[in-house]
């Protein structure tokens, strides 16, 4: 049998055109941990795949790099979608890498989403259910792993904010299969604690594997039935988690959680000092303007009292007094004028004057006066009135005309 003598590049390129026809390592999918990524001044990226009992050679060209939705890093459980296919030159046999996504997160993110789902359905995240949380707490619950770093950056920010505020810690797990019925219990503890004013769960951050634990359902229903508010700080700001959602509030971070509940004690003494300040303003002036409304009261009320109005009726007698008395002695200086004027009328018109100058009054017996001579045919007696005197006379015979 001949036995044609081949090339070393004839034999790369022969084992690359046998795999390149291979339809399954065209289209594969490879999964395996990242190890010694590094992306090139060309753009491409390069690194291996490994498992447990071997490795393979990677690379993604840079019109695939751009499209990633994360930076890879050495360690990472990823899936790799590509084909396989020999670089000749080297004579070695390399992934060219389409996509790279994070193993198990489509899982979790599907079971994420129909649990998201079931809970809103539910009204677990319905904002008219959410406690208030205190302006002024006094003390506060923590559920988180004592040795964190989420621990320390909690106490810190708190003591540094307000150090009169009491911290609680009550050690659970933040991660793994027991992580939520350890969460759970600390939630129940808190509740029994009557000086707790709210519970804040707290963890850094993670992969969403890390974080799984704080998607769990009988943890939803736990902080969804507590009697005290609770905050959830898990992970940073772009981590979401159904405790999240269930929550009273959510914080993008554990010090921001410490913030939202250590109000700012240097600040809010400066608010009661401008607060006693104002009001001891305000009330100044409204003591100063109710004592000007007193004193013009006051002053009506003198102007207006029982004995301004009797002395000014004094002044006011007096005056009519002297009124009245002009008037009358007017009245009389007119009325003594009027009577002069009568007197010297009636002086002049009295009969009696007459008698002065030798006339005489005839009366008869009832003093009716005697005018005409034939009424002494009738009379016997008359009374004859001179000037200086009166006297009775009796008649006997009238001369005859």
């Amino acid at each position: 049998m001949y036995i044609k003598t081949l090339t070393v590049s004839e034999v790369s390129n022969y084992i690359k055109k046998i795999i390149d026809s291979d339809f399954i390592l065209n289209n594969t999918l490879i999964k395996g941990e990242i190890s010694n990524f590094k992306i090139h001044s060309s753009g491409h990226a390069y690194f291996s795949l490994k498992d447990d009992y071997g490795k393979i050679s990677c690379i993604m060209f840079k019109d695939k790099t751009r499209k990633l939705e994360f930076m890879p890093e050495d360690g990472m459980d990823v899936v790799v979608k590509g084909k396989v296919s020999v670089y000749a030159k080297d004579g070695v046999y390399q992934i060219y890498c389409e996509e790279i996504k994070l193993e198990g997160i489509g899982e979790l993110s599907e079971a994420f989403n129909k649990l998201k789902k079931k809970l809103e359905a539910e009204g677990l995240f319905s904002v008219s259910h959410k406690k208030t949380i205190p302006k002024f707490c006094e003390k506060m619950g923590v559920i988180t792993s004592p040795t964190g770093a989420a621990v320390r950056d909690i106490i810190n920010v708190t003591k540094r904010r307000n150090k009169r505020i009491d911290i609680m810690i009550y050690p659970a797990l933040v991660q793994g299969i027991n992580a939520p019925e350890d969460i759970i219990r600390g939630i129940n503890y808190f509740n029994e604690v009557e000086d707790i004013d709210v519970i804040l769960l707290a963890r850094g951050g993670g992969s969403i594997e890390e974080l799984w634990s704080f998607n769990d359902e009988k943890l939803a229903y736990a902080i969804f039935n507590s009697k005290k508010p609770i905050i959830s700080a898990v992970g940073h700001e772009t981590d979401f988690t159904i405790a999240d959602f269930v929550s009273d509030l959510r914080a993008p971070t554990p010090s921001a959680g410490a913030e939202i509940i250590a109000y700012d004690l240097e600040e809010a003494n400066d608010k009661i000092k401008n607060y006693r300040y104002t009001i001891e303003k305000h009330i100044k002036i409204y003591i100063e303007n109710k004592l000007k409304t007193i004193d013009m009261y006051r002053n009506t009320l003198e102007h207006n009292s029982p004995m301004a109005i009797i002395a000014n009726s004094y002044s006011y007698i007096d005056r009519m007094n002297e009124i009245l008395n002009k008037n009358v002695k007017n009245k009389l200086e007119i009325e003594k004028q009027k009577l002069s004027k009568l007197n010297a009328l009636l002086s002049a018109h009295n009969p009696l004057n007459v008698l002065d100058r030798g006339y005489a009054i005839i009366e008869n017996e009832n003093s009716e006066l005697i005018s005409d001579i034939n009424i002494l045919n009738n009379t016997d007696k008359v009374k004859i009135t001179l000037k200086n005197g009166n006297a009775k006379f009796h008649i006997e015979k009238l001369k005859d005309k």
